[in-house]
């Protein structure tokens, strides 16, 4: 449980304490106030319910600390039954107070003084920019860690809701997880909670549930935390231009609501800072200097601890990868964007099919991998549904033809480490291939071999 739901309990019983103090007052006065003692005792009941109510709910029936409360409760009625016999209210008062000191200390036992830290993932392929938190506070010994994924939706062109998707069981095996409907955020408050999808409603394309954009999370938490799902390049924080062109990435719903927002760079953090104090105005200048951290991102922490020694390469990708004397072909990591297709549309794809037919031609010494960004598909058929049919075509025809990788598993490490160097449009890859020290080439869509 979190150290805010602990700290609700025991204040809870300093409550319970007081009531018993005030209750002791009252009985030894000259005159007893018997309207007065008996809403006392009501308001008690309800407190002692309430912590009850909520703690089978947070660790089942039959605690004992449950049946000490409810032991309680009984005292209080046998309280109502005996106020006018001194010796018998004497009695009850005594074991009042015996059950307040043993639930105390029956709650310290239960609930330990711990930090409960939640992950809200949405796309397992987008785990990697949490990751390396999460593993950090699962070896904390002070600390509860979860990985909680929620649902999202893709969207239709009018902005409605269409597929659901939950992808809960494409994560590592060794990342516990637990589903969004056991884990009552509300409830159960945790500490920390970190996000990577900023959009709330204002995603086109798609959307996590309603029950977890920002403007709820925040309600739930003493520490909501953002960190990006992408890495961008860095900017020239003197440039104008340079600022104005990532501005709409710094004035997200996730960097405005979050408590604290982690970014790959301190350059990256004086960008964040800059961009939004221009748009909020100069008095809001230390606000964003707290809230904005510059200590890298867990992207670039899972990027740069993958080798390919460490990596798992499935048997069909090995006959592709592999020449018939056992020696490995050059590996060209291929990315397709969202942004390049969305710009360019049908002409993008003739681009693509040019690619694919170069690549084809020099495949006994070149091994492609497409790794087209995982929310192509749902972006084309939301917001450019004419495309979606040639651009299925087209993949369906190179995952078919089975010259060349087709990736769309959440594993961006394995393909970064894997690959012998870039080739495609402009994306975070670009920076994370770069920080590895693989070399980058752009497609220009304008350029098709014939």
């Amino acid at each position: 449980m979190s150290r805010a739901l602990r700290k609700q309990m025991l204040t809870m019983m300093n409550l319970l304490d007081k009531a018993n103090r005030a209750l002791k007052v009252s009985l030894t006065a000259k005159r007893i106030d018997g309207e007065g003692i008996q809403q006392l005792l009501s308001e008690c009941q309800e407190t002692a319910i309430s912590m009850g109510s909520e703690l089978e709910m947070l660790y089942g029936e039959g605690t004992e600390t449950v049946h000490e409360l409810e032991d309680y409760c009984e005292s209080l009625y046998q309280m109502t039954l005996v106020l006018e016999n001194p010796e018998k209210r004497r009695t009850v008062l005594q074991e009042l107070t015996g059950q307040v000191k043993r639930t105390r200390k029956l709650l310290g036992e239960l609930i330990p003084d711990r930090r409960e830290v939640v992950f809200l993932p949405y796309k397992a392929s987008m785990w990697d920019s949490l990751e390396s938190v999460w593993m950090a506070a699962e070896e904390d010994e002070d600390c509860d860690a979860y990985v909680v994924p929620i649902p999202y939706y893709d969207r239709n062109p009018d902005g409605t809701f269409r597929q659901y998707h939950y992808e809960g069981n494409e994560f590592p095996d060794y990342v516990p997880v637990t589903h969004y409907e056991n884990y009552d955020i509300q409830k159960r408050w945790p500490d920390m909670v970190f996000i990577h999808n900023p959009y709330d409603q204002y995603n086109y394309v798609t959307s996590v549930d309603p029950r977890f954009y920002t403007t709820e999370l925040k309600k739930r938490t003493d520490m909501l935390v953002y960190i990006p799902y992408f890495i961008l390049g860095e900017p020239d924080v003197d440039n104008p231009e340079s600022l104005e062109g990532m501005a709409h990435f710094c004035t997200v719903s996730g960097v405005l609501n979050a408590d604290k927002v982690i970014v790959q760079s301190e350059n990256m953090r004086e960008a964040y800072i800059r961009v939004l104090t221009k748009e909020c105005g100069e008095e809001t200048r230390a606000h964003w200097e707290k809230k904005i951290l510059g200590i890298g991102s867990p992207k670039l922490d899972k990027v740069q601890e993958t080798t390919r020694e460490d990596l798992e390469i499935p048997e069909e990708w090995m006959e592709i990868i592999q020449k018939p004397d056992g020696e490995w072909k050059k590996i060209i990591l291929y990315n397709t964007s969202v942004s390049a297709l969305l710009e360019h549309q049908e002409k993008m794809l003739e681009k693509m099919k040019s690619v694919f037919e170069v690549f084809f031609e020099n495949r006994e010494d070149v091994a492609l991998l497409w790794r087209p960004h995982p929310l192509i598909e749902a972006t084309i058929s939301s917001m450019r549904p004419q495309l979606w049919e040639e651009y299925q075509k087209l993949a369906d025809k190179y995952r078919a033809e089975g010259w060349g990788i087709y990736d769309d598993s959440p594993e961006l490490d394995r393909a970064i480490a894997l690959c012998d160097g870039y080739y495609g449009d402009h994306s975070s890859l670009v920076q994370l291939c770069q920080d590895v020290g693989k070399p980058i080439m752009i497609q220009g869509v304008d350029i098709v071999m014939q």
